[in-house]
């Protein structure tokens, strides 16, 4: 992954945040992570809106994203950044605790890349997030630049 490219990470739950940050950053990425504690916050960035902190158009972003979200939930995040001719490019990583099958295909149709079920166990969900880092960190991993 580009060094320049951005890890976009919408989750409420402040520890899980940071285990996520501290996990990703174990396997070795060292890319810019902002967080978003609920889905508005994350549409307002992606579309440019409401705020200071916007997207940088030429840059490339993945998205963590987690469903249970205040505001907005992460399944509408979904829908409206893959009905947007610019944001549909975005990988978007469902990471949440819901495992329901319908809520998996779901996520799949409205355009998701993978969709990781957040362990209950702590050391398993470390491990699940530093094996998402080296997926992340790995050097052919490229992201498309999103436009204005």
């Amino acid at each position: 992954m580009d060094t320049n490219d951005v890890i976009l990470i919408a989750e409420d739950d402040q520890g899980h945040f940071e285990l996520i940050k501290r996990n990703l950053w174990r396997s070795c990425v060292d890319n810019e992570i902002i967080n978003f504690r609920d889905g508005q916050q994350v549409l307002n960035f992606l579309f440019m809106k409401n705020g200071c902190m916007k997207r940088e158009p030429g840059r490339g972003y993945i998205l963590l994203l987690d469903i249970r979200m205040p505001k907005v939930d992460g399944v509408e995040v979904l829908k409206r950044m893959k009905s947007d001719s610019q944001l549909c490019k975005i990988p978007v990583i469902m990471l949440t605790t819901t495992d329901d099958v319908l809520e998996i295909s779901r996520c799949y149709d409205l355009g998701c890349s993978f969709y990781i079920v957040k362990p209950a166990d702590y050391s398993r969900f470390m491990e699940a997030v530093e094996n998402l880092g080296r997926f992340i960190s790995l050097d052919g991993l490229r992201l498309p630049k999103i436009g204005e």
